[in-house]
């Protein structure tokens, strides 16, 4: 892997694939993605109270990352999270909430003035994922918010038993249901050649690292790859919804600020599969 210049300008080529699943009558997931910043929202509460918890979300977010002028830090992104469980909150009355994961380019001298290497802010709430793929390796950077994470933690599950753990999808951190909304962060250093896999639980409770990491090396295209993981979880079974990101990180040309205007989606299955 060839080392990247201080202060060079980094950026996401990205693909993204969303479904309801087969199991689930809407698709309560939201996602979010432009040259800068990935983010997917899981939504929670029934009906449409999910999606419009995580579609609220991802509003705020994006908006701020565009107030910023795409220069997102853990104090922003804290004070935006912050406005972000308020209004989910007030929207929901308290009874419709949302997971929340993702990741920003950020330039590590902005605040100094001076050039550093480019850094991935990951950022995380409740159970969705962010993985990075690097020289033939899968890493989940994130840490779930969650009962089997906390088990596993301290040694009462391994995790052949957390996969069938019946409380696996209790979560114990989210945004808009007046619980612990505090979300975790982790700075990784870049080198300008990673792959970035931001996911719902939609996907990882249905596919394991091994088959995910083989579909992320066998597809170059993020598009393609996107749909595939969305298809291998439907394969699976497709019990919840299911929301993808895959952005690779590549050299931006120099004087590319990176602003672009977030696309957030929130597409459905429309059919049941066979």
């Amino acid at each position: 892997m060839t080392d990247l210049n201080p202060g060079a300008s980094l950026r996401f080529s990205h693909g993204q694939a969303t479904d309801r699943g087969l199991r689930r009558a809407l698709n309560e997931d939201s996602l979010l993605a432009s040259e800068r910043l990935l983010a997917i929202a899981d939504g929670m509460g029934g009906h449409e109270a999910g999606e419009i918890a995580s579609a609220l979300c991802l509003k705020i977010l994006g908006d701020g990352f565009m107030d910023a002028g795409a220069q997102l830090d853990p104090e922003t992104l804290d004070t935006l999270l912050v406005e972000a469980d308020r209004s989910i909150v007030e929207a929901g009355s308290g009874r419709a909430g949302t997971t929340l994961a993702g990741a920003v380019l950020i330039d590590a001298g902005a605040a100094s003035g001076r050039a550093e290497e480019p850094q991935l802010l990951v950022f995380n709430v409740g159970d969705s994922r962010t993985y990075l793929w690097t020289q033939g390796v899968l890493q989940q950077v994130s840490v779930d918010h969650s009962e089997v994470q906390e088990l596993m933690d301290i040694g009462e599950l391994d995790a052949e038993q957390a996969a069938t753990y019946p409380r696996r999808h209790v979560i114990t951190r989210a945004l808009g249901i007046n619980a612990n909304s505090q979300p975790d962060y982790w700075l990784v250093p870049l080198a300008g050649q990673e792959r970035i896999l931001v996911c719902s639980d939609g996907l990882s409770s249905e596919v394991g690292d091994a088959a995910i990491q083989e579909i992320l090396a066998r597809f170059p295209d993020p598009q393609q790859a996107s749909e595939e993981l969305v298809q291998a979880a439907l394969d699976a079974g497709g019990h919840d919804n299911i929301s993808v990101i895959v952005a690779d990180v590549e050299h931006g040309h120099p004087d590319d600020v990176g602003i672009t205007i977030p696309r957030i989606s929130t597409t459905s299955h429309q059919e049941e599969k066979s």
